[in-house]
Order: C-alpha cells, then sequence, then structure tokens
C-alpha cells in the first residue's frame, strides 16, 4: 500500500490503471522520456512510470497540477473537474507525436516498409513446449524473428517484459539491457507503447515461472500507435463503440477476432459441401433494373450515364434461375443482400446468404442439403453436433423434425385451418376467439389486415409457433398466397411445395419445388404487383394526411420481365434454397446479435 498527503490510501495496482481521474490531481506521473521530475514537497508524492499509459495521464493531470493547493488539501476546486476521457487521449496522442519526431530525429522510421518474420507466436509455443523451466535454447538454429502488437509490458530496473500478440496468439519478451545492442533497452523504456507494432529478434527460453519467451537481441518500431488501447482491466464495453470501431473491439477483445475466424471458417466450409456434390459458384449482379426474388424494400442508386434507377438486389434468385434456364443444372451463389428495412438483433440491412438451386429435383432434395450444410459446418466449427445457444443446447443430430404449417399451428391453437375453408371472415373469427383477441388486443389490427386465409394462416404461425421452434424444424407447405415463387402442392389445393428451416426460434432457410409454369408465374407476380401497390396507395393517403413518408410500403414494385420472358424459353423443375448465413454464424458461435457477427454492421449516425 502506499500513503499519499497522508490523507489518501491507494493500492500499488490502482496505479497501473491510466484511468483513475480521482488520483490525477493528487500526483503527477512524469514522462518516461523525461529528463528530470519536479521538485517535491511533503506534501506531495510525484511517480515515475514506464509505461505510456501512466505517462499520458501525467501529462493530462499537469494542468491541473496547482488544484490541491488553490482547493485546500481533500477538497476538489469546482473550477476544475476531472479530465476527461477525450482530453486524456489527446494528452497521449501528443505525447506518442513527440516519440515520432524523436524517432525520425534518430534515424529510425517510425512506419516501416516489411519485417523478415521466421515464426508466429503459436508456432514458437508449439515448437518450444519440451523447454523446462529456465532452461534457454540460445543455438544459431534458435534465433528467432517475430512481429506483432504490444499488449501489456512491464518493467524492473534492467528488466522488461512485453506481451506480443500476433494473429496466431501471444508470446513474451524477455529483454534485459545487457543483451540489446547500444541504447535500445533505454529506447524500449522511453518510445516504445503499449499498442505499438514491433518486430523482435532473439533467442528462446522459458523463465522460472514457466513463461516461453523471446530473449531480445534487437527490436524495431514497425508502426508507432499514436492512440491508446482501452485499459487491460476493463477493455471495451461500451457496446455502441465496439460496432463502430471493431478495430479497437477485436484488440482489447481477442475473442472477438476469433467469431470473425469461425466465419471464415464456417463459409469456407459451406462452399466444399455444395462444391463436393457438383455445384458451381457464379456470380450475378448486385445492381438490378427490378428488385425481385423476395418482398422487401430495396435500396434505389441512380446510374447517371445510363440516367436510369437501379436497384441494388433484395435476392439473388432470379438470376440464378435464369442460370438454370442458360443449361447449368447445379449453381449457388453467395452473396451479399440489401434490404431498406428495420435494424435489429436478428436483420441488418445487408447480409450475407448462400442461394442454391438444382434442377432435376424438388423441395425433399433441399432439406437433406440443409441438414448437410448445418451439421458440417458445426462439425468443423465446434467438433460436435450440439449447439449451447444462449444457454440453450441445440441438438443437431439429423434427421430434422419435419411438420407442415397446419398441423403446428393446429398443435399450438386449436384452429383447424383446413376445416375452416376459404371464408375469411370465419378464419379471423375462429382467430380472434382461439387467441383470445379483445377489441383492444394489440395484434389483433394484424389478423384484421389479412387479405386471404393463408395470410391469416402465416400470421398465426409467426406470432404463436415460430418462437416456440427451438429445435431444428423444417416447416412445410405453405400457402400459395404468400409463396409467389413456389410450385403449387402436388397433392394439397392452395399449398406451395415449400419449406422454411428454423433453430432456436429463427427462421434459418428458405426453399421451394421452382414455380417453372411461366403463366402461372406471371398470374402470382402480377397478383403480388397488384396487392402492394394498393397497399402503397393506402400508405401514400396516409403519409399525406400525417406527414410520416417513412411506411415500408411506399415503395413501387415492377414486374421483372426478362425474368418471365426466360421461363417462357423454359427452365427445368428444380429446388431452389436461401440460408441466412449469419444467422448460422450466430448459432455456431453462441452469438446473441447479428451486430457479432458482421464486422462493419450498419449502425444509427453517432450524435
Amino acid at each position: 500500500m502506499l500513503r499519499l498527503a497522508g490523507k489518501i490510501t491507494i493500492t500499488m495496482e490502482a496505479l497501473k490503471v491510466w484511468s483513475s481521474r480521482p488520483l490525477r490531481h493528487l500526483f503527477h506521473v512524469a514522462s518516461s522520456s523525461s529528463s528530470s521530475l519536479l521538485p517535491t514537497s511533503k506534501s506531495s508524492t510525484f511517480i515515475r512510470c514506464c509505461s505510456s499509459s501512466s505517462s499520458a495521464a501525467g501529462a493530462a493531470a499537469a494542468t491541473t497540477a496547482a488544484v490541491p493547493k488553490q482547493a485546500g488539501r481533500g477538497r476538489r476546486s469546482p473550477a476544475a473537474p476531472n479530465t476527461t476521457s477525450t482530453s486524456d487521449r489527446d494528452a497521449i496522442r501528443a505525447i506518442r507525436l513527440k516519440k515520432v519526431e524523436e524517432l525520425r530525429s534518430k534515424g529510425f522510421e517510425p512506419y516501416a516498409y516489411k519485417w523478415d518474420r521466421t515464426h508466429t507466436a503459436n508456432q514458437l509455443q508449439e515448437i518450444y513446449k519440451h523447454l523446462e523451466n529456465g532452461e534457454e535454447s540460445n543455438s544459431e538454429n534458435d534465433q528467432v524473428s517475430i512481429s506483432g502488437r504490444i499488449v501489456a509490458r512491464r518493467a524492473f530496473g534492467k528488466l522488461a517484459f512485453l506481451t506480443l500478440r500476433d494473429d496466431s496468439g501471444t508470446i513474451q519478451l524477455y529483454c534485459e539491457k545487457e543483451r540489446l545492442e547500444n541504447d535500445q533497452f533505454e529506447q524500449l523504456k522511453s518510445l516504445v507503447d503499449i499498442g505499438d507494432i514491433l518486430g523482435a529478434s532473439g533467442s528462446i527460453k522459458r523463465t522460472e515461472k514457466g513463461e516461453l519467451s523471446v530473449c531480445v537481441n534487437s527490436f524495431l518500431i514497425l508502426t508507432k500507435s499514436l492512440l491508446p488501447l482501452p485499459d487491460k482491466f476493463h477493455g471495451l464495453t461500451d457496446v455502441d463503440k465496439r460496432y463502430r470501431q471493431r478495430y479497437v473491439d477485436m484488440i482489447a477483445n481477442p475473442e472477438v477476432a476469433d467469431v470473425f475466424r469461425k466465419r471464415a471458417k464456417i463459409v469456407s466450409v459451406i462452399r466444399q459441401t455444395v462444391e463436393s456434390v457438383g455445384f458451381i459458384e457464379v456470380d450475378t449482379p448486385v445492381l438490378q433494373g427490378a428488385a425481385g426474388g423476395a418482398e422487401a424494400r430495396p435500396f434505389i442508386t441512380h446510374h447517371n450515364s445510363l440516367g436510369r434507377d437501379l436497384y441494388l438486389r433484395i435476392a439473388t434468385e432470379l438470376h440464378l434461375k435464369r442460370m438454370l434456364v442458360g443449361g447449368f443444372e447445379k449453381v449457388y451463389e453467395i452473396g451479399r443482400i440489401f434490404r431498406n428495412e428495420g435494424i435489429s438483433t436478428r436483420h441488418n440491412p445487408e447480409f450475407t446468404t448462400i442461394e442454391i438451386y438444382e434442377a432435376y429435383s424438388d423441395y425433399e432434395s433441399m432439406m437433406n442439403m440443409a441438414e448437410e450444410i448445418v451439421t458440417q459446418c458445426a462439425l468443423a466449427v465446434n467438433g460436435k453436433l450440439t449447439v449451447d445457444y444462449q444457454g440453450v443446447e441445440i441438438n443437431l443430430e439429423r434427421p430434422w423434425r419435419r411438420e407442415t404449417m397446419h398441423n403446428l399451428v393446429k398443435e399450438a391453437t386449436g384452429i383447424d385451418f383446413i376445416e375452416l375453408g376459404n371464408d375469411l371472415n370465419a378464419v379471423k373469427e375462429a382467430t380472434f376467439n382461439a387467441l383470445n383477441m379483445g377489441p383492444n388486443n394489440q395484434d389483433r389490427h394484424l389478423i384484421e389486415a389479412c387479405s386471404s386465409v393463408g395470410h391469416v394462416l402465416n400470421e398465426v404461425f409467426e406470432m404463436v409457433v415460430e418462437p416456440t421452434l427451438v429445435q431444428p424444424t423444417f416447416v412445410l407447405d405453405y400457402p400459395v398466397e404468400i409463396s409467389p415463387l413456389a410450385k403449387p402442392h402436388r397433392r394439397h389445393a392452395g399449398l406451395t411445395e415449400r419449406f422454411e428451416l428454423f433453430i432456436c426460434g429463427r427462421e434459418l432457410g428458405n426453399a421451394f419445388s421452382e414455380l417453372t409454369d411461366p403463366l402461372d408465374q406471371r398470374g402470382r407476380l402480377e397478383e403480388q404487383v397488384k396487392q402492394h401497390n394498393q397497399k402503397r396507395e393506402a400508405a401514400i393517403s396516409k403519409a399525406s394526411d400525417t406527414k410520416d413518408d417513412d411506411d415500408e410500403t411506399l415503395y413501387e414494385v415492377t414486374l421483372d420481365e426478362d425474368f418471365l420472358t426466360a421461363l417462357e424459353y423454359g427452365m427445368p423443375p428444380a429446388s431452389g434454397m436461401g440460408l441466412g448465413v449469419d444467422r448460422l454464424v450466430m448459432l455456431l458461435t453462441n452469438s446473441a446479435s447479428i451486430r457479432d457477427v458482421i464486422a462493419f454492421p450498419v449502425l444509427k449516425i453517432q450524435q
């Protein structure tokens, strides 16, 4: 323990934390490159620290060094509030900029062109795992060269320990004054800060405490960091800042980078899985003349040279089907999709899907493909088929449950939509009674707005059944009204051969036996456009009364005439599936929000 000014007691550990603002006005922390300390008195204590964060905090506190005297012992001047984090950062940046100048004045370039590295940190840990405590390998063959970011440092007289992290892991740098050439030890103490990227060369030893270390003979600052990292005790905990500055998030929280490594592995395994059975990856346009393949609000842009508006794609479906018309039989695309809709823990305006299309197959084939993709990814990332997602154990062992939408709704609510028939008013009344939806129920308007029995069925499913589908479940045979691109069911009128895959109450995949009849397809799409335009006209009328133009039905929908033309040339019988890559990564990495698995998610403008 250390007692300051006879009144304040702090621990030595607390002195390591530059952000401990209540202590700053009590002492001055001199820059490690300073040649002298300010004179002291009996009532004040001066502490010299080697770490850059302490140095900078001292610089930030220096402007208020006189405050304790003016305010009296034990009191804080109301005219001098605590230093803000912004001024701390500015002070640290100013100090580090001076270090950049000092390095250049000594003939060193603080932003290097390259570094010849012989090993990664993880490779060294593996190669020298046999070393006993206190043992050193310093033969010519054991001279190594590594590089990475400094994430921790301690200095004791003529000895300093630095923790270096690279893409593979961490390793300790063991820096003795006698080993380093010229005045490099003093340069290390005065010019190297946490956050700097270093290259270091030397031999390998394991310390008496068992820490594998590089005994540094020489080092070079490869990149001088100007801004401080979050302190190691608290990390970067501001969720909004973590998403806005993902690069800092990955430095401060290494497990975040692991999520994106797993994401890369998942995408790679998806490719391997589908290509192993003959699928070919193709590219389809992001900029499209008509936004088709889904019912979603598109982003609109303008091409100046062509003098026309274009849409960012809301699905890859219609162009992949054109590939089937052209003669390809197994195609897929992993691509970015853009939808100008709401943001939530499950939705981001741009997201990644894989869409797969196979000629001469039906939606049964896509169920098998979905099981194969998800299980292979789970094994590759986690080594097992049980997944812990937010405290719930998910069993991915095949086969997965397969049940119709009608049966699931009947099980959950008692409503038999097949018996009720096509009387829309009777169906709505039965739904109100079964779900106890009185006139004041907040969800009643969702049922009232439904334009068909199929829409009511789907609305009840989404409200009541969907959240309960925790274990993998294929929901089969959707109403034709909400499935304009799916083939009519071969046994049940009014239904389609379509399924959606649900895990943890979330839709993960959507698939059809694809509609190939060009006349049926035209009729369904025209009806979809008609219904949308009716909603759009009502929304425009409402917007003019309320001056609210943010309704998601205000966008215009047009037919993709070229797609309909392609179908008239003939598309073979086929099945197709879209699978959400982001949601699959969420599941397999136990991530609660889609923003946790997208490196740079779309966010609101920071005020």
